[in-house]
């Protein structure tokens, strides 16, 4: 009862994981976060169309939530808040461009997913680390070991199913402007598949956006690579979402576009 009631004093975030992740990517978050916060995962690997992925946020998150997306997470929240709007507090948006994926990565995952059906999964190269992480993190086994181990143990069905259904991205770079709540934009300047600039387009289309863009030793995979960082921005969000939804809607500070970096 005593923890029932501690819980409710927390604030929840409802968290969305990238391609072939699972919980474990927030593993170094949340205790970076502190007790302040209860994280829930959204299973997204259970799912095996667009349609189940969707139908997965909006039954695993609060009814007016605070979301947490992650890459592709971070693309399908998008997706969520636009089709409801209401159900929605707050938003972070880690590693993703509302213009969808870099041709470039179009391409690579159009490749991988032909390798993959016609041979077995063998997990995470080493290749594909480093588009993943900052040079200085490919010796870090903690973060290179959960990483491979999230692919493993999923495997490749789950990274067909993620790759197939989610490589068509349509740019909702126009649509972001409808989004009136607190929306923070987390990216790294050395991440091979966000353009840092995308980031700060989206920032300028949003109503309520802060931007936080990360400089040193942080590639793609923020969460694991720059849990502390990450930890502080996201505390700062929430807190002016806070005031934000206390307010009916309105507050004067911080400006309605302020830039971290």
């Amino acid at each position: 009862m005593n923890n029932t009631k501690l819980n409710n004093t927390k604030t929840r975030l409802d968290c969305i994981p990238g391609t072939l992740c699972d919980a474990r990517l927030w593993s170094r978050l949340a205790p970076a976060l502190g007790d302040a916060f209860d994280l829930r995962h959204v299973p997204l690997h259970q799912a095996r169309t667009r349609t189940q992925m969707q139908q997965m946020i909006a039954s695993h998150s609060a009814p007016h939530a605070h979301l947490v997306g992650f890459s592709l997470g971070a693309y399908l929240a998008l997706e969520h808040a636009l089709a409801h709007p209401r159900r929605v507090k707050s938003l972070t948006l880690i590693a993703n461009s509302a213009q969808g994926l870099l041709p470039a990565e179009v391409d690579a995952r159009q490749r991988i997913v032909a390798m993959l059906e016609r041979n077995a999964y063998t997990g995470i190269t080493r290749q594909r680390l480093r588009e993943l992480l900052h040079p200085s993190h490919l010796d870090d086994a903690a973060i290179t070991g959960l990483i491979q181990q999230m692919g493993l143990d999923l495997g490749k069905d789950v990274l067909l199913a993620q790759f197939i259904t989610t490589i068509d991205r349509p740019d909702l770079m126009a649509r972001l402007p409808e989004l009136d709540f607190p929306v923070l934009i987390v990216g790294a300047e050395d991440d091979k598949l966000v353009r840092p600039d995308d980031l700060r387009a989206m920032a300028e289309h949003l109503p309520q956006a802060t931007l936080h863009i990360l400089k040193d030793d942080t590639g793609h995979m923020i969460p694991l690579e720059a849990p502390g960082q990450l930890a502080d921005a996201m505390r700062a969000h929430l807190e002016a979402a806070g005031n934000f939804n206390d307010n009916d809607g309105h507050r004067a500070t911080p400006p309605p576009f302020s830039q971290n970096q």
